[in-house]
């Protein structure tokens, strides 16, 4: 072999050990794969991460949390019921047969406003008795007056004078005690009719009717009255306090009652009565709160929540729509930086009312919090801190 001849063939072996090297390190980068580009927020906590809001997103508004004085409340539930003194029952005053029946259940009537028309012979027998009783006290007089002309002419004694006065008398008071008794019917003495007319004794509203008419309604012993009639522009709220509350309330305090019918509504009274007693059963005290009805709005047997302050306290109060909630769990979104905000755990207190709601841990005076379209926020993307 030549001396060309083996440079040639080194030459050979060179180029083919260098192709064979690079085939050999081309399989071993296609078998071996890159690790993935992994984003350091994927494994962060949640409250690790920062929400970013875009510069063009409405509808989210922020507020500074402050502490301030709150309420403990006492809440008592209840009914609401018309002052016992302001229902009258309407009995007949006499026996008889109901004519004609003039009202209806939950008609308002006025004092004097007729209620019902009874025929009675009671009714009779007393205007009867009345003009027996004017008849007998007329001759009474004029005999009274012959007594005195003949007592001061010397033709009768002393004690025939004093007995027609005493006579007289009587017979004065007979016709009073008559005319009395058809005044308490309200029936009028002129008149020769046999009915009673039966009136409200009270402005009110018909609140239960037990008559008809054609049937037969006995006198004052009757275990029925014809109707009752309740003033009902002013109620009671009367609620059920526990007796290990008690020293929590007293006379006058102030009170707020809501009731199931008018739920938004809030009406403030004071409380009036605390109960003597205890009910056996449930250990508790009945309370009382007297409330303006002006508008009748308050039916009896409503049910009634009592809503009593029994402390103030400073503490931290957000708006409800600030407070996000997942299952058991309820977190906000405070604001880190410009239109960066961080989620963070809450625990919340009782709510105050339907907006807001008390925060008992995880915020302090001086965050900045989300209180409005914080479910935005949960819409957009997140970058690890």
């Amino acid at each position: 072999m030549s001396a060309s001849d083996a440079r040639l063939r080194a030459l050979a072996v060179a180029i083919l050990g260098a192709v064979v090297t690079l085939a050999l390190a081309g399989c071993s980068r296609q078998g071996t794969a890159h690790p993935a580009t992994t984003d350091a927020s994927a494994d962060a906590p949640v409250e690790a991460r920062d929400f970013v809001l875009r510069e063009d997103t409405r509808g989210v508004t922020t507020a500074p949390v402050e502490s301030r004085p709150v309420a403990d409340y006492l809440d008592a539930p209840g009914r609401i019921q018309a002052d016992p003194i302001s229902i009258v029952r309407v009995y007949p005053p006499v026996s008889g047969r109901l004519v004609a029946v003039q009202v209806r259940p939950d008609d308002h009537v006025a004092q004097g406003q007729v209620l019902a028309i009874l025929a009675s012979s009671d009714v009779a027998a007393a205007r009867a008795a009345y003009r027996q009783a004017q008849a007998d006290a007329q001759v009474k007089r004029q005999a009274l007056e012959r007594a005195r002309l003949l007592y001061e002419n010397h033709v009768i004694a002393l004690r025939d004078y004093q007995q027609a006065q005493a006579d007289g008398a009587m017979a004065a008071a007979a016709l009073e005690s008559a005319s009395e008794r058809l005044a308490l019917l309200n029936v009028d003495t002129a008149s020769s009719s046999g009915e009673l007319v039966v009136t409200a004794p009270r402005a009110g509203v018909i609140i239960d009717l037990a008559a008809a008419p054609g049937e037969y309604a006995k006198s004052l012993d009757n275990a029925n009255p014809l109707c009752t009639i309740a003033d009902l522009t002013t109620v009671w709220a009367v609620g059920d306090v526990y007796e290990k509350d008690l020293a929590s309330i007293k006379l006058g305090d102030s009170a707020d009652v809501t009731v199931n019918a008018y739920p938004d509504e809030r009406r403030r009274g004071r409380i009036a009565a605390i109960a003597s007693t205890v009910d056996t059963v449930t250990h508790t005290v009945k309370v009382r709160v007297v409330l303006a009805n002006p508008s009748l709005r308050l039916k009896p047997d409503m049910f009634a929540a009592i809503r009593v302050v029994r402390a103030l306290r400073r503490a931290i109060v957000v708006p409800q729509a600030a407070v996000v909630r997942e299952g058991p769990a309820a977190y906000v979104f405070v604001k880190t930086a410009a239109n960066r905000f961080r989620r963070r755990a809450v625990t919340l207190g009782p709510d105050k009312d339907r907006s807001q709601v008390e925060v008992i841990s995880g915020l302090v005076p001086g965050d900045t919090l989300v209180t409005s379209g914080a479910e935005l926020l949960r819409a957009v993307g997140t970058t690890s801190s």
